[in-house]
């Protein structure tokens, strides 16, 4: 079982995220699992220019570290996404990873992983953050199993309680991911979104032949 928490924050050391994000592997590795941490911001990921090419022909025209990356997350069964709250929403580092992941949206390449998400904010906003993230990963096709927003405020103390169920949440995802749980009100969602993507896939399939391949050798298209 590999577990991969990936931290959106550019604080290095000093950010409150990246705890929360150890934290959850910590528990995930105390029930079993093998688990990675990378900072998002150690990377040079360029920006998504809209240009379609991963759908032709399944690989980004970037030459940056997004490739391995992505293969790190198609390596694991579950990943951790953590970024604090940065005028309501994640943090550039972050969003320019996301962005870069269209194709994976197209192909649903997160089917049969699980994920969960944290989130830190100084005022507000972290369990926006954190629904933000875990909304993403089930558009890719995972199943989420819940996640920890904390808000600090003046208080640097709040942060201890926050990662006592941080490790919980990370025993929870290997649990997950060992029962291979179900969620009904995930799988209702993640059946439209096949059935929205089959979809697009098969009316572009004159131009995005690697979209269309992957789909039909994965046996849902006829």
């Amino acid at each position: 079982m590999k577990i991969l928490g990936i931290n959106g924050s550019p604080r290095a050391s000093r950010s409150q995220t990246l705890r929360l994000v150890q934290a959850v592997l910590d528990g995930a590795k105390s029930a079993g699992a093998e688990v990675e941490l990378v900072d998002v911001a150690k990377l040079r990921i360029e920006y998504c220019n809209g240009c379609t090419i991963c759908y032709e022909r399944g690989e980004c025209v970037r030459k940056d570290d997004f490739a391995e990356l992505y293969q790190k997350m198609l390596d694991s069964d579950g990943i951790v996404l953590g970024s604090p709250n940065y005028i309501n929403s994640v943090t550039g580092q972050m969003k320019t990873m996301l962005d870069r992941m269209a194709d994976a949206i197209h192909c649903q390449t997160f089917i049969g992983k699980y994920g969960c998400a944290v989130s830190t904010a100084g005022g507000s906003g972290a369990d926006e953050v954190v629904e933000y993230l875990n909304g993403v990963m089930q558009t890719l096709g995972a199943n989420t199993v819940g996640g920890v927003g904390v808000v600090l405020g003046g208080d640097p103390e709040t942060i201890v309680p926050a990662e006592g169920r941080a490790y919980e949440l990370g025993r929870k995802l290997a649990r997950a991911i060992e029962k291979k749980e179900t969620y009904p009100d995930q799988e209702e969602f993640h059946a439209e979104m096949l059935d929205r993507m089959r979809a697009l896939v098969t009316a572009n399939r004159d131009r995005w032949h690697h979209e269309y391949d992957y789909w039909r050798e994965a046996g849902r298209i006829p």
